[in-house]
C-alpha cells in the first residue's frame, strides 16, 4: 500500500445558503496515522465527505493516493439488507457460487476477478473485529441486519471498508457506541493498518495511538507531531503565554490611557495660562501670537503621540486577545438535586428485559455508576426500565440521540415548559451558566450544533422542575468534540445526585469520578465494585 498524504489545494467550499467553510484551505495530511480535532461546526466531517469525493469544492483540489475507504458516522444501513451487501460482496458472492455450481458466466469470472477468497477473507475480518457470531461461518454473511446493535454495524461497515483493500482510511467518529472489547479490537486492527489513516473522533484513547495530530480551526489546518496528550501539552503551553500577554497588553492599555488623560491636564493647563496672559496683555501681541501657535503645534504633536500609543496598545491588545482560546466554563449550583449518603434512590428486583436477563439493582446515596456491556446486550433497555420503574426520587433520561426538544421552538421556550413554576430572569440566568447567554437561549433547538445540543439537553434536564436527584446519561459523548466533552464533565461536577451513565470512554468516567461499576450479561447484573472513590468526592466537592 501508498504511504503518500492526501494533499488539499485551495480548498473552497460553502453550503448552499452560502455558509462559508473552507476558503483556499491548503494542507498536506499524512503519511501516517493522523488525528482529526477541531471544535463541533469547524468542519472536520465536511473535510472527510470532501476528500471521499461526496462534496464538491466550489475550488481547489483534493489529491488521494491510491484506492480510498471511508467510515462514515451515519452509515446508513438498512435494517432489510443483508451482510453481505453492506460488506459489498454480494454480487462477487453470488457470481462465485454460479461458478462453483458450474453455471456460471464470462461476466462472473470478470465480477470474481482474484476475489476467489472472499467469504474467507470476510469472515476472518469479522472475527478480528469481534463479531464472532457472524464469523461463525459462510452462511452468516445472508444474515438481515435487524438483530445488529449501533456498535456491532460501525464494526460491519469497518470490515466494509477493509474489504476494499484501501490505500487511504477516513474514520468519522469510528468508536461510537462500541463497548471497551470492540474498541481494543478496532484499536488493533486500526494500528495494524499500514496506509494513511485520518480519524475524527473524540475518543482520547484512540487518539493517544496516532503519530500526529492536524488541527482544523477558523477553516485552517495546523499540524502537530504525536499523539493527543503531546499536542495538549503544546496547546495549554501557549493558551498560557496567550494569557499572559493579554495581562500584559491591558496594562499597557490603561499605562497609556492614564498618559493621555495625564497630558491631556497638562495641555489645559498651559491654555489657561495663555488666555490669561493675552487677557492681562502681559506681553506684546506678536510674542503672545508666537506662543500660542507654539502651544498649538506642541500639543498637537503631544496629543497626537500620546493617542497613537493608546491606538497601538489596543491593537495589540486585540491581537494577544485573538491567541486566547474560548475557556469559558460551566459552574452549577444545583443544590435541588442533592442525595444524602444512605437514601433510597431505586429499587429493582428481578426484572426482566425484553431481551432477556433479568435485573436486580439497588441505588442508595449520590452513587456513581457506570454500567458496561458487549454491544446488544440491553443497556439501553435497562435505562428506559428504569425511568418507567419509577424510582423513588425523581429522575431524568439523557437519551443517545439527543430527542427532548420541541426543535422549532427556542431553547429558552423549552426549558421553560419543563419548569413553569420558574421566573423568565431565572432560566435565563441559569442558561448563562451553561454557556448560553443572551440571544444564544433564543436560538431554535434544530439549529444547534452537536456540543450546543448536549448542554442545552443537559440544562433541560437539570433545570426541569422537579429537579432530577437520579440522571441517566446513555453514550452522551458520542460526537461531541472535546471542548463540549469538558463541558459536560463540568457540568456533571455540580449535579450532588445519583448517576448512571453507559458509556465506554474510560477517561470520561474516571474525570466524572465513578464509584461502582456494573456490567449487563445475558445472565444479569454484576457489580465488579468502586472505582476512583477518592475521585468522585473530589469531583464533587
Amino acid at each position: 500500500m501508498s504511504a503518500s498524504a492526501v494533499s488539499l489545494s485551495d480548498l473552497t467550499f460553502a453550503w448552499p445558503d452560502g455558509t462559508p467553510v473552507f476558503d483556499g484551505l491548503d494542507a498536506v495530511l499524512g503519511p501516517g496515522h493522523i488525528g482529526l480535532v477541531g471544535n463541533n461546526g469547524a468542519g472536520k466531517s465536511t473535510l472527510l465527505r470532501l476528500i471521499a469525493g461526496q462534496l464538491r469544492p466550489r475550488r481547489g483540489s483534493v489529491t488521494v493516493p491510491g484506492r480510498l475507504g471511508y467510515l462514515r458516522q451515519d452509515l446508513g444501513l438498512a435494517t432489510g439488507r443483508r451482510v453481505e451487501a453492506v460488506l459489498g460482496i454480494d454480487q462477487v458472492r453470488a457470481a462465485l457460487h454460479r461458478i462453483e455450481a458450474g453455471e456460471g458466466s464470462e461476466t462472473d469470472f470478470e465480477c470474481v476477478g482474484t476475489r476467489w477468497d472472499v467469504e474467507e477473507s470476510a469472515i476472518a475480518l469479522l472475527g478480528r473485529l469481534g463479531l464472532h457470531y457472524l464469523a461463525g461461518d459462510v452462511a452468516q454473511l445472508d444474515r438481515r441486519l435487524d438483530s445488529l446493535s449501533g456498535g456491532e454495524t460501525v464494526l460491519l461497515g469497518l470490515v466494509a471498508e477493509l474489504l476494499r483493500e484501501p490505500d487511504v482510511l477516513l474514520l468519522d467518529e469510528p468508536t461510537n457506541n462500541l463497548d471497551s472489547v470492540a474498541r481494543e479490537r478496532l484499536y488493533e486492527v486500526v494500528g495494524g493498518f499500514p496506509g494513511t489513516v485520518l480519524i475524527v473522533s473524540h475518543d482520547r484513547e484512540l487518539l493517544n495511538r496516532v503519530s500526529g495530530i492536524a488541527e482544523l480551526r477558523r477553516g485552517e489546518i495546523r499540524l502537530f507531531g504525536g499523539t493527543f496528550d503531546d499536542y495538549e501539552q503544546i496547546i495549554e503551553a501557549e493558551q498560557r503565554a496567550a494569557r499572559a500577554a493579554v495581562r500584559d497588553a491591558r496594562g499597557e492599555v490603561r499605562k497609556q490611557s492614564r498618559e493621555l488623560v495625564e497630558a491631556r491636564i497638562k495641555l489645559d493647563r498651559r491654555g489657561r495660562y495663555g488666555r490669561k496672559m493675552r487677557e492681562n496683555k502681559r506681553e506684546p501681541k506678536i510674542i503672545m501670537g508666537k506662543r500660542q501657535r507654539d502651544a498649538e503645534v506642541s500639543a498637537g504633536k503631544l496629543r497626537g503621540n500620546h493617542l497613537a500609543k493608546v491606538e497601538e496598545a489596543k491593537s495589540t491588545l486585540e491581537q494577544a486577545q485573538e491567541s486566547v482560546r474560548d475557556d469559558r466554563e460551566i459552574r452549577v449550583e444545583l443544590p435541588g438535586t442533592r442525595v444524602y449518603p444512605g437514601q433510597d434512590v431505586l429499587e429493582m428486583k428481578e426484572v426482566r428485559l425484553v431481551n432477556g436477563p433479568v435485573v436486580t439493582l439497588r441505588v442508595t446515596g449520590p452513587e456513581r455508576i457506570a454500567l458496561s456491556g458487549r454491544n446488544g446486550a440491553g443497556k439501553t433497555t435497562l435505562l428506559r426500565r428504569v425511568v418507567g420503574t419509577p424510582p423513588k426520587v425523581s429522575c431524568r433520561l439523557l437519551p443517545q440521540r439527543l430527542d427532548i426538544f420541541d426543535e422549532r421552538r427556542s431553547l429558552f421556550d423549552n426549558v421553560a415548559a419543563a419548569a413553569p413554576h420558574a421566573g423568565g430572569e431565572q432560566i435565563r440566568a441559569q442558561l448563562a451558566r451553561f454557556l448560553f447567554r443572551g440571544a444564544d437561549a433564543d436560538v431554535p433547538a434544530g439549529a444547534l450544533s452537536g456540543g450546543e445540543r448536549l448542554r442545552a439537553a443537559l440544562a433541560l434536564l437539570l433545570l426541569s422542575d422537579p429537579a432530577p436527584r437520579l440522571l441517566l446519561l446513555d453514550e452522551p459523548t458520542n460526537n461531541l468534540d472535546l471542548p463540549s466533552l469538558r463541558h459536560l464533565t463540568e457540568a456533571l461536577a455540580g449535579f450532588e445526585g445519583a448517576l448512571i451513565v453507559v458509556s465506554h470512554d474510560r477517561r470520561f468516567l474516571e474525570e466524572i469520578g465513578i464509584t461502582r461499576n456494573l456490567e449487563l450479561t445475558g445472565g444479569g447484573l454484576t457489580d465488579s465494585g468502586p472505582e476512583n472513590p477518592v475521585g468522585a468526592g473530589a469531583l464533587r466537592k
